[in-house]
Formats: C-alpha cells, sequence, structure tokens
C-alpha cells in the first residue's frame, strides 16, 4: 500500500468516525429530552439539564426558527441561557409526563473538525391534564471537535407540524423509565 493510499484511508476512517460521534451526541441529546428521562441515575431535571449542557460547546446557540417556532422558542446563547431555556420548558404547566424522541433523515457531513447534521424528527407529547400534541421539526445542527471531544455548536428546530391529540391518547405510559437500570 502507498502512502497516498494510507493518508487517503486514514481520512475516511476519520470522517466515518466523526459521523459516528455527531449521530451519537444527537441521539443522547434527544435520549436526554425524553420523558420521563430514561437515563439512569438521573434524580431530578436539574441533574438532566446538567447532562444535556455537557453535550454543548460554551458558545452553542440553541433556537427555534421559522414561523412558528421563533416566537415560541426563540434564541439562547452559551451555556447559561440554554440552560434557562430547559429550565423553563420542564417547569411548565401543564407539566409534560411523556415525550419521546422518533430521528429520521440523517444527513451528517464532517468537514475536518466540523460537521451539520440534518434530522426530521416526530414526538408525541402528553401533559399531566391529559391533553397532547404531535409534533415534527426538521434539525439542522452542527458540530465541532474541540480537545474533549465532539460538541453541539448549534441546535436549530423548525416546526414540520404541530398536531393536537385526542384528550388522554396514551392508555398507558411509565411514571418513571427503568431502561437502564441495573
Amino acid at each position: 500500500m502507498t502512502e497516498s493510499t494510507i493518508a487517503a484511508l486514514t481520512r475516511r476512517i476519520e470522517v466515518l468516525e466523526a459521523e459516528a460521534e455527531v449521530r451519537r451526541i444527537q441521539a443522547r441529546y434527544l435520549f436526554l429530552c425524553d420523558t420521563p428521562c430514561p437515563e439512569f441515575g438521573v434524580r431530578d431535571d436539574a441533574e438532566r439539564i446538567d447532562r444535556i449542557i455537557e453535550l454543548y460547546a460554551p458558545d452553542a446557540v440553541w433556537e427555534g426558527v421559522g414561523e412558528h417556532y421563533d416566537g415560541q422558542f426563540g434564541r439562547a446563547e452559551g451555556h447559561a441561557a440554554i440552560r434557562a431555556h430547559f429550565e423553563r420548558f420542564w417547569s411548565r404547566e401543564p407539566a409534560l409526563v411523556l415525550n419521546a424522541h422518533y430521528l429520521t433523515s440523517e444527513q451528517i457531513r464532517v468537514d475536518g473538525d466540523e460537521a451539520t447534521g440534518l434530522w426530521i424528527h416526530l414526538q408525541p407529547w402528553l401533559f399531566a391534564d391529559g391533553s397532547g400534541v404531535l409534533r415534527s421539526s426538521r434539525l439542522n445542527n452542527a458540530f465541532r471537535r474541540d480537545p474533549d471531544g465532539w460538541k453541539i455548536t448549534r441546535t436549530r428546530t423548525e416546526n414540520v407540524l404541530i398536531a393536537p391529540l385526542p384528550a388522554r391518547f396514551a392508555t398507558d405510559h411509565p411514571t418513571a423509565s427503568v431502561l437502564l437500570d441495573p
């Protein structure tokens, strides 16, 4: 094998590893956003938010864009603002008792130490008062390889649809996740 072949194969492996890491971070973010939180040992939303913030670069932006999400989610820049966004999210009334993310249509592009990812996700929401909605969004997220690994630098979500669900549409749902319990 020539040096140029080895160099080309090395670059291809680096891109594949970066794509896998971006995919893992995006999936972990959505996993931590599910309700009830399925992460073993997370005792409350403050701890959940800590784990979400660990996925973000200090200069990251979280934003809702487009004609519906601009006013609903707005824009948060930096760890403190992103933390405040999630604190507001999980303290709203009526409380969110079920939220599960289904992710599809993945497109990841890696350019050295930066990457972008496009996805569509669908999520049913159930609130404590029995009301519910089905949401779908397009995600256009950015990532950067920092000294301590890949981090999210931008979460950008754009509404595709919001549809009310029938009252008490979910006849059975967990109050706590035991998926990862020992």
